[in-house]
C-alpha cells in the first residue's frame, strides 16, 4: 500500500458521488449552499464505510459481495425513476429544492457507498494505513461532488429536460455498480 494507490483509489471511489451530484446540479441549474451539505455527507459517508468494511472483516464480506450490487441497483434505480417522472411534471423552483431533503442526501450517499464499505477489507493487512487512507477517501469524494455539481449547474442552464437525463444516468449508474458485483466487471 502506498500513496499513489491510495488516491487512485480514492478517485475511483468518488466517480459516484460525482456523477450523483453533477444530476443535483443539473436539477437545480444554479447555485445552491446544500451542495455543500452534500458534498460533506457523501465525503462523510466515503469516509466511515471503509472503516465499518474494515472492522466487520470476513463477517460480512460474503453478504456485501453478493448483495451490495442490488442494493445499489435498486437504490439508484428508484431514484432514477422518480427524476424521470418528475422531468414530465411541471413544477415550480421551490418544489424542486425538495431533492435537497437530509433524507434525499443520505439515501443518495448510502447508495453511492454501499461499494466503499467492501474496501475496507483492503486495510486488514494495512491496519496503519486505514485512518489516513480513508481521511483522503473522504476529503476527495468531497471534492469530486462538488465539482460535479458545479459541472452540473453550468451544464443544467441549457434548460433541457436534465431531470429525464439525470434519472438515466442514475439508473445507468445503478446498473454499472449491479453488473460489476454480479458479473465480477
Amino acid at each position: 500500500m502506498d500513496w499513489i494507490n491510495v488516491i487512485i483509489m480514492a478517485i475511483g471511489l468518488a466517480m459516484d458521488c460525482c456523477a450523483v451530484s453533477a444530476v443535483q446540479g443539473l436539477m437545480q441549474r444554479q447555485w445552491h449552499p446544500r451542495a455543500l451539505l452534500m458534498a460533506a455527507i457523501f465525503g462523510c459517508f466515503h469516509m466511515g464505510m471503509p472503516i465499518i468494511g474494515y472492522y466487520a472483516g470476513n463477517l460480512l464480506v460474503d453478504f456485501m459481495r453478493v448483495y451490495a450490487p442490488w442494493i445499489a441497483l435498486a437504490l439508484l434505480g428508484f431514484l432514477g425513476i422518480k427524476m424521470i417522472l418528475e422531468a414530465y411534471h411541471e413544477k415550480e423552483e421551490a418544489q424542486k429544492c425538495a431533492n435537497w431533503h437530509v433524507m434525499n442526501l443520505l439515501f443518495l450517499a448510502i447508495a453511492t457507498s454501499i461499494d466503499v464499505l467492501v474496501t475496507g477489507l483492503l486495510f486488514v493487512p494495512y491496519p496503519e494505513w486505514l485512518y489516513p487512507s480513508v481521511l483522503t477517501i473522504g476529503g476527495i469524494t468531497a471534492l469530486f461532488s462538488l465539482g460535479g455539481y458545479l459541472v452540473g449547474v453550468f451544464v443544467g442552464k441549457l434548460k433541457i429536460k436534465m431531470e429525464l437525463i439525470g434519472g438515466l444516468v442514475l439508473i445507468g449508474l445503478g446498473i454499472k455498480i449491479w453488473a460489476e458485483g454480479f458479473f465480477g466487471l
